[in-house]
């Protein structure tokens, strides 16, 4: 019993610590474009985001519940496992930080969910039909961000392509804020879920909670809500330099038109009945700012940039999948 409350506790810590470092990862999700644009001082848009990625973390379960169920099958869970993947989530996430790339949490969580339980019973355990689901809100989520984000782009251009300037950047400026609070908010929703669906497996192992109730208890959500607030705080100043400006040079109405794109598709896929789906935030708002840029000339893209964070997220799933495994074979062995 005592060893099975040290590594709960463990994975609890680990849980937190990865939602924390996902904080201040994806922080440039929520606040590049406003930043680069100048809409928000830096000091004042990570604040803002820290804030609104707290409410919008308490906001819903749905993608927790995911998390929870469809990767693996909590039967199969232990709490070795847990630790493998998010120790494997985890260094992905601040090896990519410490370069400057922005690559997704979600791909490296459930790389390395699948990775730790392969390893540990074989590939019978996962549940393919939940992962294909996920998979593919990961796929093509970023490709609607595009798509919308050239069609969002080019209706703006439309309606406000006689206004000045300097007019056009002052108003959109303002917009940007309520943009990027929105976005702030919907990256809390999806994003903080997904350790409280890992926290969750982790209760259900240690017999604390029943396989039939997938609900996060309430400190589990205000902690991992607690923890990617202050992660956010903390800043990501080098993926916000890749975000804000490697990929195309952003005015105002460039900003607020990838910030609304990529709210609606990562709220699409937190709330809508039957979806409940984790989403790259980082994958959806590069897709949406690619989108843009290429309404306004293709070539305004730097597709060059865009192609080695392209290989990033090719290279997640498998990376931590691998390195997960030998985490846990690792575990295992200094267990027995």
């Amino acid at each position: 019993m005592t060893s099975v409350s040290v590594m709960l506790v463990l994975v609890v810590f680990l849980a937190l610590a990865f939602d924390y470092i996902n904080g201040f990862h994806d922080t440039a999700n929520a606040i590049a474009t406003s930043v680069s644009t100048r809409a928000l001082t830096p000091k004042r848009a990570v604040m803002m985001a820290a804030v609104l990625n707290l409410i919008g973390a308490l906001y819903s379960t749905g993608v927790a519940q995911t998390i929870a169920k469809d990767i693996v099958s909590p039967t199969f869970v232990t709490q070795e496992v847990v630790v493998a993947a998010l120790l494997s989530a985890t260094a992905w996430n601040l090896l990519t930080w410490y370069f400057g790339i922005p690559s997704s949490s979600s791909h490296a969580l459930i790389g390395g969910m699948a990775g730790a339980a392969v390893a540990k019973a074989g590939f019978s355990v996962l549940h393919w039909q939940g992962i294909g689901k996920i998979i593919a809100a990961l796929v093509f989520s970023p490709i609607i961000g595009m798509a919308l984000g050239f069609i969002v782009m080019k209706t703006l251009a439309f309606i406000f392509g006689n206004f000045t300037p300097s007019r056009l950047n002052q108003g959109f400026k303002k917009m940007q804020v309520i943009s990027a609070g929105l976005l702030a908010f919907n990256h809390g929703s999806n994003d903080a879920q997904k350790s409280m669906g890992i926290i969750t497996m982790a209760l259900i192992a240690a017999g604390l909670q029943s396989q039939t109730d997938l609900n996060p208890h309430i400190w589990v959500k205000v902690s991992c809500a607690l923890a990617m607030a202050a992660g956010t705080a903390a800043g990501g100043w080098k993926i916000i330099r890749t975000m804000g400006g490697k990929i195309f040079k952003l005015e105002p109405i460039n900003g607020f038109a990838a910030d609304l794109t990529s709210s609606a598709v990562i709220w699409s896929a937190t709330v809508l009945p039957g979806l409940h789906l984790p989403v790259s935030t980082t994958h959806v708002v590069s897709g949406s700012i690619m989108g843009v840029g290429s309404a306004k000339r293709v070539s305004a893209v730097r597709w060059g940039v865009a192609q080695q964070m392209l290989v990033a997220w090719l290279v997640t799933i498998p990376s931590t999948s691998l390195f997960a495994a030998l985490v846990y074979f690792g575990l295992s062995k200094l267990l027995l």
